[in-house]
């Protein structure tokens, strides 16, 4: 029984050597294989036997290119660090950056921040400054040029004496002789928001003086040539400007009274 059991471990052993053997002679004989893909270099070294390979002998592969947004987690929508990187490297759907809010204009400025020049003039129906004036004859030369400057008021041409009326309710700021409007008018509207400006008058309209209320469409003077109007054409130079925070009379941003007279006409025609 002994020896019987013996032989068996004795087969056993002889076994286990024949086929370490056979094992070590098969990866001997067979080439070392990298274990990913790599470019092929121009010259490749021979198989090395695997008895006396080293470390170095199979190039370890390349490192795997880094995932987009790996170096750090996409920040959450409305974390602090969102704002402080360029939109691009954050998460493509995350909203803009808020736009810092401007704070809100002083009370006394003008005009407000939700209407601009045309529309708050327009609600006011600014009327014709010149008594019975045919609105198909006006012009608009507001942007024409007088000598080496621009003119930036509208000329209504009438008859000498003929009648001019306040555009808008407001209060006669000041009355003012230059050289180049001859007798001029400063007429605020009722918010002191805009000047309504009328030159070249051959005079004013009776009784009428400085801080004086007048009503739209009331008289205020007359059609002439006074400064440097031409003396055989007798017209009215008007315009409107805008009226700075300081509210003075004689400085503002000329602005062209003509679109006001002349959309309203065009609307009409194309009823």
């Amino acid at each position: 029984m002994r020896s019987f059991v013996a032989g068996l471990c004795t087969g056993a052993a002889l076994l286990y050597l024949m086929l370490w053997w056979n094992g070590r002679l098969r990866q001997a004989a067979s080439p070392a294989i990298p274990p990913s893909p790599l470019p092929i270099a121009a010259a490749t070294p021979p198989p090395v036997p695997a008895a006396k390979a080293t470390p170095t002998a199979v190039p370890a592969p390349a490192a795997p290119a880094p995932a987009p947004f790996a170096a750090e987690p996409t920040p959450l929508l409305g974390s602090p660090t969102q704002t402080q990187e360029p939109p691009s490297t954050l998460n493509p759907f995350a909203p803009p950056p808020a736009v810092p809010q401007i704070d809100a204009p002083p009370p006394h400025a003008s005009p407000p921040p939700d209407l601009n020049d045309f529309q708050r003039l327009k609600a006011r129906s600014i009327g014709l400054p010149v008594e019975g004036f045919d609105r198909r004859q006006l012009r608009d030369n507001f942007a024409e040029m007088r000598g080496n400057r621009v003119h930036e008021a509208i000329d209504l041409p009438a008859p000498r004496g003929t009648p001019v009326i306040a555009v808008d309710d407001g209060t006669v700021k000041k009355l003012f002789t230059s050289v180049p409007g001859g007798l001029t008018i400063y007429q605020f509207d009722p918010t002191s928001s805009y000047a309504y400006y009328y030159a070249h008058l051959d005079r004013y309209a009776e009784g009428l003086g400085e801080g004086a209320v007048v009503k739209k469409g009331e008289r205020i003077g007359y059609v002439g040539t006074t400064g440097n109007a031409p003396p055989n054409t007798p017209h009215l130079h008007f315009t409107i400007f805008r009226l700075g925070p300081e509210k003075h009379w004689w400085e503002g941003a000329p602005i062209n009274p003509y679109p006001l007279w002349i959309l309203p006409e065009v609307a009409s025609k194309n009823r």
